[in-house]
């Protein structure tokens, strides 16, 4: 077997291990991975269509899986004032809480070297954003990474959306993301 089937087949292990510990308390993995998205997510990047390609799936599952979640507690539905089709999802206090339970994956890495860390983070990114490419995905990166974000007000802006950013945005994950050059 060579290289980067081996790295393939240690990072699916590491996704079942991972999606293995979705299935806590009334939640499955996919439920536990859209809460994740939400949670990473800026405000223009919460609907069901945006979680449903961030993670790989139909938009009538994540449609369901949403309106379980917010059966359940763990997100709140908004509706546009002038399109009531458009929805968005917001974590509620007890979704946030789900999705700051300690995880044994992230804890594993978390004692990794920050040298490797860092390596392994660039690496998988690098590896995403190509295997992305080569299936037509897009790239959902942080504002503050993208070639759209302008950096010189206190909390940025948004050049493709006319936008400016709420605090703390930057930070998040962005369904218009490209990446800057």
């Amino acid at each position: 077997m060579n290289t980067s089937h081996r790295i393939r087949s240690l990072i699916n292990r590491m996704a079942r291990l991972d999606a293995s510990e979705g299935w806590a308390g009334d939640l499955n993995p996919t439920q536990k991975m859209a809460l994740e998205y939400l949670a990473e997510a800026n405000m223009y990047s919460r609907s069901p269509s945006h979680v449903a390609e961030y993670i790989g799936t139909t938009r009538g599952t994540m449609s369901q899986t949403l309106k379980a979640l917010a059966r359940k507690g763990y997100v709140e539905e908004h509706r546009k004032e002038y399109d009531q089709r458009s929805i968005s999802y917001d974590l509620t206090k007890e979704g946030a809480e789900i999705v700051r339970q300690p995880n044994p994956v992230a804890r594993a890495i978390g004692e990794m070297s920050k040298e490797n860390q860092a390596m392994l983070e660039q690496g998988l990114t690098q590896g995403l954003n190509l295997a992305l490419l080569a299936n037509g995905g897009r790239s959902f990166g942080q504002c503050k990474s993208c070639t759209h974000h302008d950096g010189t007000t206190n909390s940025g802006f948004c050049k493709l959306l006319g936008v400016s950013l709420e605090a703390g945005e930057r930070e998040k994950i962005c369904i218009e993301h490209e990446e800057a050059r």
